[in-house]
């Protein structure tokens, strides 16, 4: 790979660029400074988990053909690590899209080969020829459920996770256009649009994040019976184990310089500001699948999948939706949203990571608004309510139906998100795809929201 600095560039100007070499000569791409004064109108694409052996890229496609983009921001997944067999594998040899190397990604090498493989899909490199992109990453640029010492995905005879997490990292800044950090795991970034926003790009897996919780700790068996001893159980381990306020995502530094990028913003009259993040703010509970799945759906999850008829049974006990989402830290959560409603009244949060689509309305714990947070599908990476033959029953309208938090939940659309940012209105437009299978498809507006900044603080619309 090759990488270079370009200086002397304009604000607010395009430009466009080809790389030459040996009479080889590359496709040209088009790039956009960042405005520095008044903006009028701002046009970005949000992407998360784009799997490669899943399905065809058809929302990158789109992407690129979108008019008048400015900026692509991808909120993590950009590659995952699994081998052939593995995860989202099971069309691979199918589609024409087995993963290189066809191992696991272990070494720097490894996942060095992967970006390589990533970077050959024309749709890819069609949409990162499109704009300019800013890229975070989530947990699967190394290996699932990654915390600040460790993931799920790696054992100890896979080798020192230090060296898998150096080797990865290393790998994803020599095949991404991104600065070099002062160290690889680097921290919050901001990007400054004009007079128009400011856009906090959050670290959340490397520097702070406490291990996952997860259901083997939930303090009762999943068949127990639904009794108020069992229920009294159940709530005071998500007030002391879940609720710890020592359980940290982004660490107080990081939220503190959250803090101070927002209010400066809000001090320079900037209208918006928004959150970049991973992993869902929205407090999502899940429902009572128990009461509302209809009993011949609760027949073939019993007798096909013991998981998911644990999940469904644990669903009585008003249990969180994911631990590897805020609701899993829940505490800092909270700190987080008073620190921004101290600093700017409110904000914009984006989302990844769930494969589904998602609008949420933030609330503190006394029920007041923090913002609104808008939650991109997957590029290809599998819903996991995909697995579930359910005719006639959307989980989505369940999840809404069971949370005030939760104003739109689309657990099967694959695409992208395109906002628009005007002084007046921050606009969020859901675009799917109506295929990941082959490469012809068609593109649709799965949904439209539009935020606005009332005397009573920020106010959302469908539209």
């Amino acid at each position: 790979t090759y990488k270079m600095l370009a200086e002397g560039l304009q604000p607010d100007t395009r430009y466009f660029y080809r790389m030459v070499h040996n009479g080889v000569v590359s496709p040209t791409g088009r790039t956009r400074t960042l405005p520095s004064g008044p903006v009028e109108r701002f046009n970005i694409a949000v992407c998360s988990c784009s799997n490669y052996p899943a399905g065809f890229f058809n929302a990158y496609r789109e992407v690129a053909d979108t008019p008048d983009l400015d900026l692509v921001l991808h909120l993590g997944d950009y590659l995952y690590e699994y081998g052939m067999g593995g995860y989202a594998t099971g069309d691979a040899e199918k589609l024409g899209r087995v993963p290189v190397p066809a191992h696991e990604c272990l070494t720097q090498a490894d996942y060095a080969a992967r970006h390589a493989l990533y970077k050959s899909d024309p749709d890819l490199q069609a949409a990162h020829a499109a704009a300019p992109w800013f890229i975070t990453w989530d947990d699967h640029e190394v290996a699932n459920d990654t915390w600040a010492t460790g993931a799920e995905n790696h054992n100890d005879d896979e080798g020192e996770w230090s060296d898998r997490r150096s080797g990865a990292l290393r790998a994803f800044h020599d095949w991404n256009p991104t600065r070099e950090p002062e160290d690889l795991i680097g921290g919050m970034s901001t990007i400054e649009v004009g007079n128009l926003a400011t856009i906090a790009l959050t670290e959340s897996r490397h520097t702070h994040r406490t291990e996952q919780l997860t259901f083997d700790s939930f303090p009762i068996p999943a068949d127990s019976e639904d009794t108020p001893e069992n229920r009294a159980l159940v709530a005071q381990w998500l007030r002391d184990v879940v609720g710890d306020p020592s359980r940290e995502m982004l660490g107080a530094d990081q939220i503190a310089g959250i803090g101070d990028a927002f209010r400066a913003s809000r001090a320079a009259g900037k209208p918006w500001q928004v959150l970049g993040g991973q992993v869902l703010l929205g407090r999502i509970t899940m429902p009572n699948y128990m009461e509302v799945l209809p009993g011949w759906l609760k027949w073939y999850v019993r007798n096909n999948d013991d998981l998911a008829w644990d999940y469904i049974q644990r669903s009585r006990f008003d249990s969180p939706f994911s631990f590897d989402s805020w609701d899993g830290y829940p505490a800092e959560r909270e700190r987080l949203y008073e620190t921004v409603l101290d600093a700017s009244g409110g904000m914009i949060a984006l989302a990844g990571d769930t494969h589904n689509f998602w609008t949420c309305d933030l609330r503190t714990g006394d029920g007041r608004r923090a913002g609104f947070e808008f939650g991109a599908t997957s590029v290809t990476s599998p819903s996991p309510f995909e697995g579930v033959p359910a005719p006639g029953v959307h989980f989505g309208r369940i999840t809404e139906a069971a949370n005030a938090e939760i104003l739109h939940h689309e657990p099967y659309a694959k695409g992208f998100m395109r906002l628009t940012m005007t002084p007046e209105a921050f606009e969020s437009e859901f675009v799917s795809v109506s295929t990941i299978k082959r490469r012809g498809y068609t593109a649709a507006t799965e949904s439209r929201w539009r935020v606005t900044r009332g005397d009573d603080g920020l106010e959302l619309d469908a539209v």
